[in-house]
């Protein structure tokens, strides 16, 4: 196949990870190909290096643009920015991690979907990754969700990326409105999510995937969630930002990958609750990831506390 969508492909200091998932790319032939690596920090020069020259390797006919700056500013800044430089060129793009192994059904996926919603502004996302683990049915292709990740491959617009917010600049008069109510009818999850964009905004939390899904909340967007997983997440160990075991999300490392040939289309564009109610418990809420699951706050933990007592009942 030859790949008429770019991908974006953001790599450091793992070239195990990265040939793997370059051969990925290699197969799937993308016209134009973005990298993106961060400035490397003394001890990471070499490996670093060794990435660079994998994709030195590209073979078949492909526009390859390189951002490799001097100076290292950490995963938090250098992947906002680096979508950013993606989007200063094209409308459009596929992203992957140098941990994100993708089926190759991941690539038609996005790009058959990116032309369907491209005009349609109540879709903001396509995610990569589904841990449904057949506990929900999803009879058409793909299902319609508020959560935007990022960590296993996904997809995305300009028209989308220009609300963005590394730092939550909007939450004050966000929450002087009360806006999480109209979000969230779950107490337990206004409460998780108050919580959790509060300490980005303070920069206690340093992430630059949550300020992607804060975007999609503000903008009422819907996300794109594929009904089988199609990228599997390969970076949980001990070199990894976060994720340096797989029981920290709870095993969801090495999710196997299905395919998505052919596309059924949802008939309504409308978010499937119950399959977002699953996704919350198993990845952010009550057994969820330990890092997201549970932060810090007396008021959190109160409301946490009458969740799981049953004095709060979840209404996702």
């Amino acid at each position: 196949m030859s790949l008429n969508t770019a991908v974006g492909f953001f790599i450091y200091n793992r070239p195990d990870l990265t040939e793997v998932v370059f051969q990925a790319i290699a197969e799937a032939k993308p016209k134009k190909l973005f990298v993106v690596s961060d400035g490397p920090l003394p001890e990471d020069e070499e490996k670093c290096q060794q990435c660079k020259a994998i994709i030195d390797r590209v073979d078949w006919s492909c526009d390859v643009y390189q951002r490799y700056p001097e100076q290292n500013v950490g995963p938090r800044n250098n992947v906002p920015e680096g979508v950013e430089w993606v989007f200063s060129q094209v409308d459009e793009c596929i992203f992957l991690e140098d941990d994100s192994l993708p089926d190759q059904s991941f690539f038609s996926f996005c790009e058959k979907l990116l032309e369907r919603y491209r005009d349609d502004e109540r879709v903001m996302h396509i995610n990569g990754g589904n841990f449904l683990y057949n506990n929900i049915p999803i009879d058409e292709s793909y299902y319609f969700s508020r959560y935007m990740l990022t960590g296993y491959g996904w997809a995305s617009w300009s028209r989308a990326w220009k609300h963005y917010d590394l730092y939550l600049q909007s939450l004050p008069d966000f929450e002087e409105k009360k806006l999480i109510v109209s979000v969230f009818d779950d107490p337990y999850e206004q409460e998780y999510w108050t919580h959790i964009f509060r300490r980005i905004f303070s920069g206690e939390l340093i992430s630059y995937d949550f300020p992607i899904f804060y975007a999609g909340l503000t903008q009422s967007g819907l996300s794109i969630m594929p009904a089988v997983n199609l990228v599997s997440n390969l970076g949980f160990r001990a070199d990894a930002t976060h994720t340096k075991s797989a029981y920290e999300r709870m095993n969801l490392a090495n999710i196997p990958r299905g395919s998505i040939e052919k596309i059924t289309h949802p008939k309504y564009v409308v978010r499937h609750r119950e399959a977002d109610r699953y996704l919350f418990k198993i990845y952010f809420g009550p057994t969820g990831a330990p890092q997201y699951s549970m932060p810090t706050g007396l008021r959190y933990y109160w409301v946490a506390l009458k969740y799981k007592l049953g004095l709060l009942r979840s209404s996702a």
